[in-house]
């Protein structure tokens, strides 16, 4: 018998975890790249097309999170959608497996890009980078490593620093005088043609990257409280929260560092500071960012590490993960792997890379998977089973599938096809593991004549 996860996490703990995991190092590096890829001071537009699809498709994940709060998020959802057999056990089977792919490169990401950050305070060497995202993995799990409800409190501690850190920016950006001038002239130069729809469909995906994480909660939702209200309400709450601290965040940085010099540099923000106040007020706002850096990494972990515990609770995948600590009550086997998984991809991965590899891997099965899934819901369950329902269903849904597709083609044909291959490599391991178990998925069910000839 397995011990089941303790609702102990209130809206104030599950919005923090949320936004925790959304902020991060991504804002930080994208940024530049974001202006790179727009070449122009529209390219704010980028950020409000990441908040926009975050906003439809945080609908669907409302809907499913309120009417199944379980550990694991997609993993139950896949699995009720598409059915507890056939089609159900092999989708909600191929999340976990990318699961144990892109979960330790979401992980390692953040890390890489806290290594690449602290090169900013002691110049490091390839190696010497490596050591530190290393060490950032190692810290996270050893923290990660206790209770739930001591969980919460260090979330909501850590989520105070990405407040404050962010408060800086922008409060410096506003005090320097010129904060409304790149919204003044966020339209000079643009023409809507096919070449800015396609360099922002580039840009969206590093930006969109900067925005996940407004779903983790979902991934908690065995230990969130009164689940059926506070899942939908702090996705939206830290979606909302997020879009505006990022819109102003980078129209403060633009207004001192002019976006032509911004598009250019690794560290902006802790130039932008130093533009400001100096060298010490530069010290002081990277390593607020690597404070925020290190939160992300935490709360990713957390959020994670509960999705092959669901998995394997149920069955569908190995038992030692159902493995809950006997005294601290949290899956640590889950934690222990994916952290070590995230250990040894911060060690092997370049930071760039591994931001578009995440959206190729997990589109087509989590994103489109879960919003086609739950059309088929709606379908065959009753509107009462839903708690939280969108508005104007299933219009929303349509065009979250769309915009994901457009996501997923500009992330390149190279990581595409990546993607494709690793879902091809898991479904040959599903049906390889049905074989051997006997217990094929799409069989025919038998019939009384069947078992007739059998006797």
């Amino acid at each position: 018998m397995y011990q089941h996860l303790q609702r102990r996490l209130g809206l104030l703990q599950a919005t923090a975890i949320n936004m925790t995991d959304m902020v991060g190092i991504g804002p930080f590096i994208t940024l530049p790249m974001v202006i790179g890829m727009m070449n122009g001071p529209y390219f704010l537009y980028a950020w409000v097309a990441g908040a926009i699809l975050s906003f439809v498709d945080a609908m669907i994940w409302s809907e499913l999170g309120a009417a199944f709060p379980e550990a694991g998020g997609s993993y139950n959802f896949l699995k009720a959608a598409y059915g507890e057999k056939g089609a159900g056990k092999m989708m909600s089977f191929l999340f976990v497996w990318q699961t144990m792919i892109q979960a330790p490169l979401v992980i390692a990401s953040a890390a890489i890009g806290f290594a690449a950050y602290f090169s900013y305070l002691v110049p490091l060497t390839t190696i010497e980078s490596k050591a530190v995202s290393g060490a950032v993995v190692v810290l996270i799990v050893v923290l990660l490593y206790r209770k739930t409800e001591a969980i919460g409190k260090i979330s909501v501690f850590l989520w105070a620093g990405v407040l404050l850190t962010m408060a800086i920016i922008i409060g410096s950006g506003l005090a320097h005088g010129n904060f409304s001038k790149p919204i003044e002239h966020i339209n000079d130069g643009l023409q809507l043609n096919y070449a800015f729809v396609t360099a922002l469909g580039f840009a969206s995906v590093k930006s969109v990257y900067s925005y996940l994480g407004y779903y983790n909660v979902c991934h908690l939702g065995g230990e969130i409280k009164n689940p059926s209200i506070n899942i939908p309400k702090s996705m939206f709450l830290s979606i909302a929260g997020i879009a505006l601290l990022y819109l102003m965040m980078n129209v403060s940085i633009v207004s001192v560092i002019p976006w032509e010099h911004a598009k250019n540099s690794q560290f902006v923000v802790s130039l932008f500071m130093k533009e400001l106040a100096g060298e010490k007020a530069a010290i002081v706002i990277t390593c607020l960012i690597l404070w925020v850096a290190f939160a992300s990494v935490f709360s990713a972990t957390l959020g994670y590490s509960r999705i092959p515990y669901a998995a394997a609770k149920d069955g569908a995948f190995f038992k030692m993960f159902a493995k809950v600590h006997p005294t601290k009550n949290f899956p640590h086997v889950s934690l222990l792997v994916l952290g070590g998984v995230a250990f040894v991809f911060s060690l092997l991965f370049r930071l760039g890379d591994v931001i578009s590899a995440i959206l190729a891997m997990r589109i087509l099965v989590q994103f489109i998977g879960q919003a086609i899934g739950l059309i088929l819901l709606r379908k065959k369950r009753s509107a009462n089973m839903f708690p939280y329902k969108m508005p104007l269903f299933p219009i929303f849904v349509y065009i979250a599938i769309i915009l994901w597709i457009c996501i997923l083609i500009s992330t390149g044909f190279t990581l595409m096809l990546s993607g494709l291959t690793v879902t091809a490599i898991g479904l040959t391991v599903y049906f390889i593991k049905a074989k051997i178990n006997s217990d094929w998925p799409f069989k025919r069910p038998e019939t009384n004549n069947d078992l007739k000839q059998t006797a």
